[in-house]
């Protein structure tokens, strides 16, 4: 199973909200794909394609990501639909080969965004339709203000500049705007006969996406189209969604408390090996006060017993001298007194 990293959307690894969001596209999209050789550009997990080829004749559908395309193909193969590595900029198909390409939530990623649309109208058949979404780029940016433009997107279009981009390849462009809208739901188990948007903004410049609806030929009336997701009653489901949420809160905050008593004790730590530190330092200075003193009593004494060494040596020259003399003298008496002896015997 593909990873979500936020460039794509995963079943089953994103919220309600933003799976249905996604969702509500291919449903429109599968309205107007009955019998075609469809194209999708950029089929990511492959639900998308696996919606169309409930009505389609074929579906061809494409991804720049190997993994995506490796995912797609397990997870969600039918025998009418086939899958490929392709860029979405350079399409290897030949001219005027699909009656249907949807292209959902890619062109803002591309650098090269002006190609997807100049290969998609090279592709379609002469009464083929393309469907391109994007985001509007006033909207994301005010609904992301806290996270920040998106890592993965290239290049973001205003509504005017969106539809003039597409003009520039065909000749007939409806652009429809996606929203989210509440309502009140009045229906019996066979769905919705008729829905009323009047309560809708009339400024395209409000919506949150644009779905553009291309063609070289004129385009058939195509009525607003409203997709009620499975979880219908969304108060509900709300409801629920806020209960998980308080649930995730509270245990943030028990998660934010643990730490903040983590910290507290760490600073606390902090605090008694500071004072240990001072005192070891204190200890130190004093020993190392204590050790200079010493050292400097043993120069001291060291030089007083050089001096002492050098008196004693000079003490005990003096007296050599002096027991030299005194047996020198010895020695002359002697000699004197062995001469006196022997003159005596002599006479």
């Amino acid at each position: 199973m593909l990873e979500f990293t936020g460039e794509r959307v995963v079943p089953g690894q994103v919220n309600d909200d933003l799976w249905a969001e996604h969702l509500a596209r291919y449903a429109w999209a599968v309205s107007m794909a009955q019998s075609t050789r469809a194209l999708e550009i950029a089929c990511g997990s492959g639900y998308g394609a696996k919606a169309l080829s409930q009505v389609a004749q074929s579906v061809t559908a494409i991804d720049i990501a190997a993994d995506a395309v490796r995912a797609a193909a397990q997870h969600y193969s039918a025998p009418n639909i086939r899958y490929a590595q392709a860029s979405a900029s350079a399409l290897p198909f030949r001219s005027q080969s699909f009656d249907l390409i949807t292209a959902f939530e890619v062109i803002e990623h591309l650098e090269d965004w002006p190609n997807l649309i100049q290969e998609a109208a090279r592709v379609l058949k002469a009464g083929g339709t393309l469907l391109v979404s994007t985001p509007n780029k006033s909207y994301y940016a005010e609904s992301r203000a806290t996270h920040g433009p998106n890592p993965f997107h290239a290049h973001e279009f205003e509504y005017a500049e969106f539809r003039d981009a597409l003009l520039q390849c065909f000749a007939h462009v409806r652009v429809f705007r996606q929203d989210r809208l509440e309502a009140f739901a009045f229906y019996e188990s066979n769905g919705f006969g008729r829905a009323d948007l009047n309560a809708a903004s009339e400024r395209p410049e409000d919506s949150h996406f644009y779905v553009g609806v291309c063609s070289n030929a004129p385009l058939a009336d195509i009525p607003p189209f409203l997709y009620a997701p499975r979880a219908v009653n969304l108060l509900r489901e709300r409801e629920r969604h806020i209960a998980l949420l308080e649930a995730e809160l509270a245990k943030n905050k028990q998660w934010l408390a643990n730490r903040n008593a983590e910290h507290v004790e760490l600073l606390a730590q902090h605090q008694d090996q500071k004072r240990h530190l001072e005192e070891q330092n204190r200890w130190a200075e004093k020993v190392g006060a204590e050790l200079k003193e010493a050292r400097e009593r043993i120069v001291t004494l060291q030089e007083d017993f050089a001096a002492l060494e050098k008196s004693a040596a000079a003490s005990i020259r003096r007296m050599e001298v002096e027991l030299d003399q005194t047996h020198q003298g010895y020695r002359t008496q002697i000699e004197a007194m062995e001469v006196e002896d022997r003159a005596k015997t002599e006479h």
